[in-house]
């Protein structure tokens, strides 16, 4: 039925290998269509089987070639992804071994390899020994299943007999965390902002203000908010939860990378505070999608949130020891494939040092961008980074005018950037991870906005 055909490996093994030997990666994206795109797909799926190389053509041709590369250094929308080679050689090894990292009994060997890459997470953001957590598939899902236990643990839900409960958030925290507010049945308490950035005097004040804020249980801040890269006032932040005793939960899903660099340590100043944080090296740590590290200054507490009893899971309950560690415990899911090995792997290879010096790389391409910005006559700086999203505004031009530059910008593969809103105005958004990405890519970009 199934059966291993060897030339069918090696021809896909081959198209592995040219595609790891892009350098640099293209952007790609060929202007693909609805239309052209079913007319590839159109009875490509049947009773009967296809060729293995006439598929794999379809997919190398007419599919990859209408996906932009969000690993190319010339990719600077959204949050891009720079994974290593190593990371992603052993993505494969992992996709091709079938591993799986649900439990101790089951993936011991992944699992305690995951756990030494959540260590140097833990390391950077400065928790105490004892910390942990688990790889899950992104942010969305690390918010979710952190204020899913900041909400079942907190002393005031418990006194009132599980009564509704409010988190203290900005309009800067990503748009996943209202959602998880939403699906955790939670309100937000909104505080204002001082200059974008959640501080703890405006947190105090919204709680000062309120009319009975014994129902707020938690507070989220972000380390390297989506927009435009600004992190929170954590110390300040940290004051307030440690005083009111609040769920700090820190958000460092794109940001918290910047840890591995000592010019911007100095930004996240508390964090170490935190009762979760999550950091994401799909982003920033040049890691193959889908990975997000979720960490709690107590697992404990979260286990007893999140761990799944059903009688054909008591096996994996049966020995409680430290060592012992089911990173289904600790998030919303239960079976997961082991996510985070190809980080484990690429940190393994190449040394945490290495790791701080691209980061350390990346930030200086940002700072070079303003620089740039600052000097150019015909465009303007809207603000100086924090870290490495930097926002450009074009005076005179309108939201189609960077609507059109952008589609133009991404036809002739000069880059991929999309525009934002900015305080109720339309910029263009530069978010640099990918530590190949010069500056001379960047006067390019600026030229074409002349």
């Amino acid at each position: 039925m199934f059966v291993h055909d060897e030339a069918h490996t090696e021809m896909v093994l081959r198209y592995c290998h040219d595609r790891l030997s892009l350098d640099p990666v293209p952007l790609d994206f060929g202007g693909a269509t609805t239309e052209s795109l079913a007319d590839a797909l159109a009875g490509l799926i049947g009773p009967a089987g296809r060729d293995p190389a006439e598929v794999l053509d379809v997919f190398a041709t007419r599919l990859a070639a209408a996906v932009v590369s969000c690993d190319s250094p010339r990719f600077l929308s959204f949050i891009p992804a720079a994974p290593t080679k190593a990371s992603l050689l052993f993505d494969m090894v992992v996709s091709c071994s079938s591993l799986q990292g649900t439990s101790w009994l089951e993936a011991a060997g992944a699992v305690a390899a995951e756990n030494q890459a959540l260590e140097v997470l833990a390391g950077v953001v400065g928790l105490p020994e004892g910390a942990g957590g688990c790889f899950v598939s992104g942010g969305s899902i690390a918010n979710l299943s952190a204020l899913v236990v900041a909400r079942d643990t907190a002393p005031s839900r418990g006194a009132a007999g599980g009564r509704p409960v409010r988190f203290a958030v900005s309009r800067e925290s990503h748009s996943s965390v209202a959602r998880a507010l939403s699906i955790v049945g939670a309100s937000p308490l909104l505080v204002d902002t001082d200059d974008h950035r959640l501080t703890g005097a405006g947190l105090e004040a919204a709680l000062a203000h309120d009319q009975d804020p014994s129902d707020v249980v938690g507070v989220v801040a972000t380390a390297g908010t989506t927009n435009a890269g600004i992190v929170d006032d954590l110390e300040g932040v940290a004051d307030v939860a440690e005083a009111r005793g609040l769920w700090f939960h820190v958000d460092a899903a794109y940001g918290g990378a910047a840890l591995f660099a000592r010019s911007a340590r100095p930004r996240f100043a508390g964090v170490e505070r935190a009762d979760s944080v999550v950091i994401d090296p799909h982003k920033w740590l040049f890691a193959p999608f889908d990975c997000a590290g979720l960490l709690y200054r107590r697992p404990a507490l979260a286990k007893a949130v999140h761990a799944q009893q059903a009688a054909y899971l008591e096996v994996i309950h049966e020995e409680d020891h430290p060592e012992i560690w089911n990173p289904s415990d600790y998030a919303i899911h239960l079976t997961r494939r082991a996510r985070g090995l190809p980080l484990w792997f690429s940190l393994a290879v190449h040394g945490t040092d290495a790791y701080g010096e691209a980061v350390e790389t990346v930030l200086e391409t940002a700072r070079g961008t303003a620089a740039l910005v600052r000097r150019a006559p015909h465009v303007e700086l809207v603000r100086e980074p924090d870290l490495s999203v930097v926002l450009v505004r074009r005076p005179g031009w309108d939201p189609g005018d960077y609507h059109d530059w952008s589609v133009q910008l991404l036809a002739a593969q000069t880059a991929f950037v999309t525009p934002t809103t900015w305080e109720g105005d339309t910029v263009a958004r530069l978010c640099f991870l990918h530590p190949h990405t010069t500056l001379e890519m960047v006067e390019e970009i600026l030229d074409s906005m002349r």
